[in-house]
């Protein structure tokens, strides 16, 4: 079972370093700690921000903080049946 405020708070810490506001997923790249090899792992969850950026196509960008984007994020995810 995911935990999912394990996974916000993996993609929070993931993304809080970039510099906002973003407006396009290459704008976190140089924030994640291992580019897009970096993964989010909870319970029977698994995916690389590579992976997360081809599932959560689109999105609101540009973004002007971290907790608005991860929320999309979760969102999307939750919609997409990955949890």
């Amino acid at each position: 079972m995911v935990d999912k405020d394990d996974l916000r708070e993996q993609f929070t810490n993931a993304f809080e370093g970039a510099d906002y506001p973003i407006n396009s997923p290459m704008d976190l790249v140089p924030a994640l700690p291992n580019g897009p090899s970096t993964s989010f792992e909870s319970g029977d969850f698994s995916m690389t921000a590579m992976e997360l950026n081809q599932t959560v196509s689109g999105g609101d960008f540009p973004y002007d903080d971290v907790e608005s984007f991860v929320d999309d994020i979760m969102e999307a995810l939750e919609e997409d049946g990955e949890f």
